[in-house]
């Protein structure tokens, strides 16, 4: 499953990006901010991650920003299955903070969710990383008004999240982009006339 945003292409891993994901997320500061990635993340655990089996209810997309070279890897994004719900999560390499890459990746895996059909989807974030709540605010995600204590390896402990959800249906209030039409480069372009 593939999904193409403004600026980035979000797919899934593939063995020989397990070198770029370990340089992008092998950061203290990126890892203490999600529940499931081991501290300290190791060239072996990326080589692990990128030949998991996919899993179509549960997808989880690399983040790479199109450049007009090779993409760069700058994050992840994806829906991971938390005690029965399916559950938002997100990450995006220190240089790219605050660019708006975690609003734009997850976005779109909110509309895959509901094309796979998700009725609701939940995230948390540690309260110590309030913009990872600005992310999920703007996504139309709710507050639920809990915290729950969520062990983080990055962390070595147990910490407070605040939890959020949000419902998938026709009546979802947060603004749908407009489709654009993609932008394809001269080559891609000749490419799609000599195939037709």
């Amino acid at each position: 499953m593939f999904a193409r945003t403004e600026r980035l292409l979000l797919r899934p891993s593939w063995p020989e990006d397990a070198q770029e994901l370990y340089q992008a997320i092998a950061d203290a500061g990126i890892v203490r901010n999600l529940a499931r990635a081991p501290w300290p993340y190791t060239a072996d655990d990326a080589a692990h991650f990128v030949v998991q089996e996919p899993d179509a209810q549960h997808p989880a997309f690399l983040l790479m920003l199109r450049t007009n070279g090779a993409p760069r890897l700058i994050g992840a994004c994806g829906i991971s299955n938390f005690d029965g719900d399916a559950e938002l999560g997100y990450w995006i390499a220190r240089p790219y903070w605050g660019l708006g890459f975690a609003t734009e990746a997850s976005r779109a895996v909110v509309n895959i969710a509901k094309t796979i059909g998700h009725k609701k989807l939940i995230a948390s974030h540690f309260i110590d990383n309030p913009a990872s709540g600005n992310v999920l605010r703007k996504l139309g995600f709710q507050n639920t008004g809990e915290t729950a204590r969520r062990h983080s390896i990055g962390r070595g402990e147990a910490d407070a999240c605040v939890m959020y959800e949000k419902a998938l249906d026709e009546t979802d209030s947060e603004p749908r982009a407009r489709p654009r039409p993609a932008a394809f480069s001269m080559r891609e372009q000749m490419e799609r006339l000599q195939a037709a």
